[in-house]
């Protein structure tokens, strides 16, 4: 364990003495983490804006082995029989042996590219019925043998596509930065419908950033930076309702449990859960910060993480909200943008004369970009401060 390390597990263990949950380990890479991590019996596979995928021991943190690529790597990656295979902003799609790190395949896009400085992800790879689909920034939907990485079909949209595909019914469905929703067909690539966000004065695009969900299989449901939370037929496409978040855009894909959605927002920072039947607002939580990563269930409670560097319980029998940890870099910096009532402070502007100064020391907190994933009561995620955490969730709170 490196210095830096050993000063954060000292921090974080202290402050469990006060409610923080007890940290397991924690693992530093060299650039920011948006990627979101994926497990197997004993390893942990997660990537870092460093260019690095990091494969670590689940129960120890310690390193097996890194692959260095020429570009960041931003999604998570897939677990597909003996390859681990993941998205680079190289352009190139990967697929390495999960023991040895032998390169076995890789994939050449026509590039990749960024929207903007929000826009934070690369499309994750998803298998289903031998075929392995994903998006691209050079605007195509791909779909290639896992084996072998041989292309079987693509589609192109108008759009950089960074967003996951879902599929479903021998459908793909999957959102792109030009606006549009798509149905493609699963074997073939071809288009069964397309639907167009609504937009908005300052959005006029819309653009659809991340992934969707799937609600009892005949609607899909995503966000859009139009505002819009839509909710779509599978079959045609057509609305079954929407919801707008006035002034705010709704990035994850929405966690769905029964007959509710639960996500987080952009600039009307807060947590909230949805009908998913029309739309209606059931329960709603303020933050004081955006929430892009998904939340996830466990244990009949809610847990997500935020861009100020907390990580948050819903505890869905009480519907209470309750901060449950904080990455080293919100504990260190969280005052150079926060006040003591958790406000910004008098002179910090989140979208001033200087925006990628603001995003930069919003970023500085440990922001939680990463999606966690939680196995035998040991949480994981990586933060934008570039540590990779496992703790361990204090049953009293779960």
């Amino acid at each position: 364990m490196n210095k830096i390390c050993k000063l954060l597990l000292l921090t974080l263990l202290s402050s469990s003495l006060y409610g923080q949950n007890a940290l397991v380990w924690g693992f530093k890479t060299q650039g920011r983490v948006y990627s979101s991590p994926v497990i197997d019996e004993h390893n942990l596979y997660i990537g870092s804006n460093d260019s690095c995928l990091y494969v670590l021991d689940k129960e120890k943190g310690q390193l097996k082995w890194k692959f260095q690529t020429e570009g960041e790597i931003k999604s998570q990656p897939l677990l597909y029989e003996n390859s681990v295979i993941f998205n680079s902003t190289d352009g190139v799609i990967y697929a390495l042996d999960k023991q040895s790190a032998a390169l076995q395949w890789q994939f050449k896009t026509e590039g990749e590219q960024r929207k903007d400085i929000w826009d934070y992800f690369l499309s994750s790879p998803v298998v289903n019925n031998g075929r392995l689909v994903i998006g691209s920034g050079d605007g195509h939907v791909y779909s290639i043998d896992p084996k072998n990485g041989t292309l079987i079909w693509k589609y192109k949209t108008e759009g950089i596509v960074h967003a996951t595909p879902l599929i479903h019914d021998n459908k793909v469905f999957i959102g792109s930065f030009d606006g549009y929703f798509y149905a493609l067909n699963e074997e073939n690539g071809s288009l069964i419908w397309k639907f167009k966000t609504v937009g908005d004065a300052y959005f006029p695009v819309g653009g659809i950033q991340k992934g969707a969900s799937l609600y009892k299989n005949n609607t899909v449901i995503f966000g859009c930076r139009d505002y819009n939370v839509y909710a779509l037929n599978t079959e045609t496409g057509r609305g079954v309702w929407n919801r707008k978040e006035k002034g705010s855009w709704v990035i994850a894909a929405p966690l769905v449990i029964d007959d509710v959605i639960h996500v987080g927002t952009s600039d009307s920072h807060r947590f909230c859960s949805l009908s998913a039947i029309d739309g209606t607002e059931v329960a709603s939580y303020p933050l004081n910060m955006r929430i892009y990563g998904e939340a996830i269930q466990y244990e009949n409670n809610i847990y997500f993480g935020c861009f100020n560097g907390k990580f948050y319980q819903i505890e869905t029998s009480k519907g209470k909200l309750k901060e449950i940890f904080q990455t080293y870099g919100s504990q260190k910096n969280y005052y150079t943008v926060f006040d003591k009532k958790d406000h910004f402070h008098d002179g910090f502007e989140l979208y001033g004369q200087d925006v990628e100064g603001a995003e930069k020391k919003i970023l500085d907190l440990g922001s939680i970009l990463s999606t966690p994933i939680i196995d035998k009561d040991i949480l994981y995620f990586g933060d934008s401060d570039g540590f990779i955490y496992a703790l361990k969730l204090d049953k009293r709170s779960i």
